[in-house]
């Protein structure tokens, strides 16, 4: 064909070849993903969550962490040497929104004794980024992603062996919001419950190994919330007031046990059972079963004061071995929804 010379959409080509090459630039261009502001994650540690996203639209999101190992409190004169995401179990809260890119940076710590990653169950990608982020100490890694589907996923180390790592504290939680959010409540939380197999029997007090054949057999002395026994309790409780509604983000790092989660005295106005969001969530539920390796959003308006008690109504681990905290709810009696008419004379019951 006789090369020659015209003028194509605005652009002076060479023949029926440039023509193609033009058309397929313009239709790379056109597939080309937007250009994102970078911002970097807020990241908050259990209890606390981060604030709802207000930007206008999808960013790219760099959330960094690195794993450490070090020695803290289990319970009252107990202690455990803690493998964590960012110094705390459970590790921070991610919050980004449906359509984001996410890029995670992992260091683990020149401290640490062992390597360590990330598996984040809400990416699409190979070992939810187990596969490209296997680190030994002092080294880094990292890898971009797009938050394709909202909910709330768990996060937790990949590292073989598995159970160790979760069990000894590596695990989180991400929330994807749906593009256009969430319905804005008054106060969010965030619970996460984990099981610890230590060598001695529960409180057996010092400093308490692993205990591989506990763990194996699924048999933890300590099932717990937000990485150590009575961390929702007293001065760690979490906080209401009469008439406010509010949104507790539940995971389970595990590594074995179903959660039965519940709230003693009150009922669970809305849930998003296992953190699904398509779909209509359930309505009025008493108790929420949470998968290990799962999550669930809970909400609920606290409609008289008192101390609501949070369990895994598996209640021997309540009582026994941990699985217990409280929302401390303030405010005015509310005699026609709940009043004493004969006090009982002792105990601390409340099931």
């Amino acid at each position: 064909m006789r090369r020659g010379r015209g003028i194509v959409g605005g652009l002076v080509l060479v023949g029926i070849a440039a023509v193609g090459v033009a058309t397929w630039q313009n239709q790379a261009r056109a597939k080309a993903p937007p250009e994102l502001p970078d911002v970097q994650a807020v990241l908050t540690s259990a209890p606390r969550v981060p604030p709802p996203l207000d930007r206008p639209g999808n960013a790219r999101v760099i959330v960094t962490l690195e794993t450490t190992e070090g020695k803290g409190k289990l319970a009252d004169g107990v202690e455990y040497t803690f493998w964590t995401f960012g110094g705390t179990v459970p590790g921070p809260f991610v919050r980004v929104r449906e359509g984001d890119l996410v890029q995670i940076r992992l260091k683990n710590s020149e401290k640490s004794m062992h390597p360590h990653s990330i598996d984040l169950h809400a990416v699409t990608g190979p070992g939810g980024g187990a596969a490209v982020t296997q680190l030994g100490p002092g080294q880094t890694g990292a890898f971009e992603w797009k938050a394709l589907n909202p909910g709330l996923y768990v996060y937790h180390c990949a590292t073989p062996s598995v159970p160790e790592h979760i069990t000894n504290g590596m695990y989180g939680l991400i929330l994807v919001e749906p593009a256009k959010g969430l319905p804005r409540v008054d106060r969010e939380y965030y619970v996460m419950q984990g099981e610890f197999y230590t060598k001695g029997r529960t409180l057996a007090p010092g400093l308490q190994p692993l205990d591989a054949e506990k763990l194996r057999s699924e048999r933890p002395e300590y099932v717990v919330f937000n990485g150590r026994m009575g961390a929702l309790l007293d001065d760690g409780g979490l906080k209401a007031k009469v008439g406010e509604t509010v949104r507790l983000y539940v995971g389970n790092g595990g590594p074995n046990l179903i959660s039965s989660f519940h709230v003693i005295g009150e009922i669970f106005d809305t849930v998003y059972t296992e953190a699904a969001m398509s779909g209509s969530p359930a309505r009025n539920v008493q108790t929420t079963l949470v998968p290990a390796g799962g999550a669930a959003i809970v909400e609920m308006k606290m409609d008289v004061p008192g101390r609501f008690l949070l369990v895994d109504h598996a209640i021997s681990r309540a009582m026994d071995k941990g699985a217990l905290g409280a929302v401390e709810v303030t405010g005015t009696e509310q005699p026609g929804i709940f009043k004493t008419l004969v006090p009982g004379t002792h105990g601390t019951g409340g099931h």
